[in-house]
């Protein structure tokens, strides 16, 4: 979270597996009820109605305001932003982001949905939350995360920013993004998942649970025997070769630029990729791009405070 005069900046990375904020980290997934729920944790009232946050990944959706999940989970993310500096109440900013080729088109709608509600009470984790939302900055996704990084951007330098639904490709030439050279594939992490899973299937007629295969992912193995892990593998290794396949397609060539890579993905390429690593720079920090939105929202409010 950043400060400008009496605004909070909070920067909510609306991912199609997690939402992050600066320093807070939730899987997507919400389920609602009409009465409490027997467990706590994570549980966001508002409306009359109570909403269990996180216990698995929301479906893919091109269109981010075509329901109300992604409002709520912009709730649960400033609330629990709030909650890291003993926050209640405050006048809120929102800086956010679209995949790249998506922003044009769909930016003014979901400016629109997330502002929706001008003055905000609601609680979560059983604490009374009071939000007036200021505005909102919005921006593509992928370019924030590496924005205090431009410095090192010299010559031709390519982006990819692997979600969980979409990978981000963006062209940065001489520490300038290349507006003209960007595109949105609908290849995250999530594909990867489902192959993982579907392999273990075919290959031993059991359902593995989303949580293994995820540690296998972030880690390169997991407590599971040697046949599992193995097959596991191998589709992380070829979903791997498929990313840097889409790469070339788009004329990535690693003696000519150096990749720089951000999001969950990120992961993946490390423990499964076959690459030059002395050109490919992997930013493991997957609130990244929540706090680069906080950073270009804060200088743009700044801005049009000059005379």
């Amino acid at each position: 979270m950043k400060e400008f005069k009496n605004l909070k900046i909070i920067g909510v990375d609306h991912g199609y597996g997690n939402i992050k904020t600066a320093g807070t980290v939730t899987k997507n997934g919400v389920t609602a009820y009409e009465t409490e729920p027997i467990f706590s944790g994570n549980i966001l009232e508002y409306g009359g109605m109570y909403y269990r946050i996180g216990d698995c990944h929301k479906e893919f959706i091109p269109d981010k305001a075509a329901d109300e999940d992604y409002y709520l989970l912009t709730l649960m993310a400033v609330a629990r932003e709030l909650n890291l500096y003993g926050i209640r109440e405050a006048d809120v900013h929102l800086a956010a982001g679209l995949p790249l080729t998506w922003i044009r088109r769909q930016r003014e709608e979901f400016r629109s949905y997330l502002l929706r509600n001008p003055e905000v009470t609601y609680r979560f984790n059983k604490k009374e939350y009071h939000i007036r939302l200021a505005g909102c900055s919005l921006y593509p996704q992928g370019y924030p995360a590496v924005v205090s990084r431009l410095k090192d951007f010299r010559g031709t330098n390519l982006l990819a920013d692997i979600g969980n639904g979409t990978m981000n490709i963006l062209y940065i030439n001489n520490k300038k993004a290349v507006e003209n050279r960007c595109w949105t594939e609908k290849f995250g992490v999530s594909q990867c998942m489902t192959a993982a899973r579907n392999a273990v299937m075919d290959s031993f007629g059991v359902r593995i649970d989303e949580a293994t295969i995820e540690q296998v992912f972030r880690h390169g193995t997991a407590d599971i025997g040697e046949p599992y892990l193995d097959c596991i593998t191998s589709a992380a290794r070829q979903y791997v070769a498929d990313i840097f396949a889409t790469l070339r397609r788009y004329e990535y060539n690693p003696d000519l630029m150096r990749l720089y890579i951000v999001g969950g993905g990120g992961c993946l390429i490390r423990n499964f990729g076959r690459y030059e690593k002395s050109r490919v720079t992997i930013i493991d920090d997957i609130c990244a791009t929540a706090k680069g939105y906080e950073a270009l929202a804060l200088a743009a409010l700044r801005r049009k405070e000059r005379p």
